[in-house]
């Protein structure tokens, strides 16, 4: 079985299309619940997908990051994805887990402990979806007045990425040692002040969480210069029987809501051919159930009829599926 075709799913609300909700198999009222989600992420998992994102931002969403979008036709509000996250890690198996967090309004320390929290949880299946975020909407939400752009804003990133890492590293394997007779629950020659001073961030470490099962989780990005482990190539899908059906209900919704990204239109075969070329890729559902149930159901029976997908998982974490190694810890002897 070939091992260099991955395929992430992207979740966020009821789908990538600002008019999905209106779709009538949508069920709108339950986008907010843990039963909408828990769904969904098994749904992927039965189709033996590598992993789900979950999506997330700190305002509402908005196609200018220099204003608000006022707009009330298009879904509002988001449950926050690393809680969300912990709720779905022990509820799930095989199938990856990665929340978005962005490195620009939020401290590595606390990133780190809870993406090491996750990893426990999900027994090794935990993954970053990292992001840089322009908007200014959003750093009025988080009380900042600097907010750098370009270059200066990943490189800011690549350094909250950086810091996780050596917090990750902060605890060497086995510093737990659990010794009753000789009162020593940790070896503290194993635990490490990580002592970074970057030009945005100082922290001295140790993390207060042990070092995670995959060492490191799986980082992911969608743009380079982040410091990420892997670079998802991003397709929003519209799936149907064929290319004059998907058409036409892309253009139903866009006449809802205008849409601009990079999609794809047409049917599962067609599909089949694309993710083949890519390699790997992160599939966003335009609409929810309909693209995901065409992405399990019909693209992953594809792949797998062409002998390009598995049909089972393999034991193993998430970087191991990605053929990606356990790091060494740069602070043990």
């Amino acid at each position: 079985m070939p091992n260099d075709l991955h395929i992430a799913l992207g979740l966020t609300g009821a789908g990538w299309h600002p008019a999905a909700w209106r779709e009538p198999d949508v069920r709108p009222r339950e986008l907010l619940t843990a039963r909408w989600w828990l769904e969904h992420v098994r749904a992927a998992q039965a189709g033996f997908l590598d992993l789900v994102t979950l999506d997330d931002a700190l305002a509402l969403q908005s196609s200018d990051p220099d204003r608000p979008d006022d707009r009330v036709d298009a879904v509002r509000g988001r449950l926050d994805a690393m809680l969300l996250a912990a709720f779905l890690a022990p509820l799930t198996a095989g199938i990856g887990i990665a929340p978005v967090v962005t490195t620009t309004h939020t401290e590595p320390f606390h990133v780190s402990t809870q993406l090491a929290t996750l990893d426990f949880a999900s027994r090794g299946r935990a993954g970053w979806l990292a992001t840089a975020s322009p908007s200014r909407w959003e750093a009025l939400h988080a009380g900042r007045r600097e907010l750098p752009s370009g270059e200066a804003l990943l490189a800011e990133g690549a350094e909250h990425v950086e810091v996780v890492r050596r917090l990750w590293d902060s605890w060497e394997d086995g510093a737990e040692i659990r010794d009753a007779d000789r009162h020593r629950f940790v070896d503290r020659s194993k635990l490490h002040h990580i002592h970074f001073e970057g030009r945005r961030f100082g922290v001295r470490g140790p993390s207060i969480t042990p070092r995670p099962p995959q060492g490191q989780p799986l980082i992911l990005a969608t743009q380079e210069g982040l410091g990420a482990d892997l670079v998802l190539r991003d397709l929003v899908v519209f799936i149907d029987r064929s290319d004059a059906e998907a058409a036409e209900r892309r253009a139903r919704l866009d006449a809802w809501h205008p849409f601009d990204a990079r999609v794809f239109t047409g049917t599962p075969s067609a599909l089949a051919d694309r993710v083949a070329e890519l390699g790997t890729v992160r599939l966003l559902p335009a609409a929810i159930p309909h693209d995901l149930r065409a992405i399990t159901r019909e693209l992953v029976p594809e792949l797998q009829r062409r002998g390009l997908f598995r049909r089972a998982y393999e034991p193993g974490t998430l970087r191991e599926r990605f053929g990606l190694d356990r790091p060494a810890n740069r602070f043990a002897a």
